[in-house]
């Protein structure tokens, strides 16, 4: 008896997001389930009517509010699910906060950090535990998320951390944030890009605790980069589009990495982008030009 495959996908209202529940609606089978979340419930039933509609789906899509900031919300979810299916086989952390440039970095960062990096720590701690054998578990971040992106004064804190240790790197960057001297320590002035390399440093850190029994169950943990994608989060922050993905074209790859029959050991707790892995020491420093992201 095929035993059904539960899939859930944080921040999944719009964007990247819905493109993932679409396309794992489509790939998965008419016994598995999709479950689609978001922090509004009516644009979480919103979704959830434009994907069962669509004639390409062809897996159970339920709709979950959730708030990723709230880890304790997080923990119940994981905790119910573990219960009623007896764990899950696929989450993708892919929720975050809009960020944008008419408004200082400081009066948005503590939404955008406590989704982004609250929400992807909260979704690691606690579906970690839940998930079963042969199942991923990974973060949505970004090819600015090497260390290589960071001033060499911040790489201790992120190289070779425990989750404990990222999460308290996160917290002493957003408290410089807040008191006006992120930039003379050091962090970048976009504070996505701190934010990109704590969430892949909470996968490695994770992943790196979980390498050998994962890899004999052929469970998976890691962060994938979708690459550039045109959706009202990234427009703000980028002069050149031509090169600009949809949110289904940038799921096609995610897909393909969660839904890979085999797990390549190379992969197991990276920065994964189309398959390939992205060195975590390599990148540099962002540069900013009028304003906007120069590289």
């Amino acid at each position: 008896m095929t035993v059904a495959r539960i899939a859930l996908v944080t921040g999944a209202n719009q964007g990247l997001g819905f493109a993932l529940v679409e396309g794992l609606a489509a790939r998965l089978g008419p016994d598995d389930l999709v479950l689609l979340t978001g922090r509004n419930a009516q644009r979480v039933a919103d979704a959830v009517s434009l994907v069962t509609k669509d004639p390409g789906t062809r897996s159970r899509v339920e709709g979950r509010v959730l708030d990723v900031s709230d880890a304790r919300a997080v923990d119940r979810l994981a905790t119910e699910l573990g219960a009623r299916y007896g764990g899950v086989d696929i989450v993708v952390s892919n929720a975050s906060a809009m960020l944008t440039p008419d408004r200082s970095q400081a009066e948005q960062a503590d939404e955008f950090i406590d989704v982004a990096n609250g929400g992807a720590q909260a979704v690691l701690r606690s579906f970690g535990p839940v998930l079963r054998p042969g199942g991923r578990l990974v973060v949505v971040a970004s090819s600015l998320g090497t260390l290589g992106h960071l001033d060499p004064r911040l790489h201790h804190l992120f190289d070779g951390a425990s989750l404990d240790e990222v999460e308290a790197a996160v917290e002493s960057w957003r408290a410089a944030v807040h008191a006006g001297t992120s930039e003379e320590l050091g962090w970048p002035r976009w504070i996505n890009v701190p934010s990109k390399v704590a969430q892949v440093a909470a996968v490695r850190a994770v992943a790196a605790e979980r390498r050998a029994t994962d890899l004999e169950r052929n469970t998976l943990v890691a962060a994938v980069c979708p690459g550039l994608v045109d959706t009202p989060l990234s427009r703000p922050w980028f002069a050149d589009f031509s090169g600009a993905q949809s949110p289904a074209q940038a799921a096609v790859a995610v897909l393909d990495l969660v839904l890979s029959q085999k797990v390549d050991p190379t992969t197991y707790g990276e920065l994964v982008r189309c398959g390939e892995v992205l060195p975590w020491r390599e990148g540099r420093p962002p540069l900013y030009q009028d304003g906007l992201l120069a590289e």
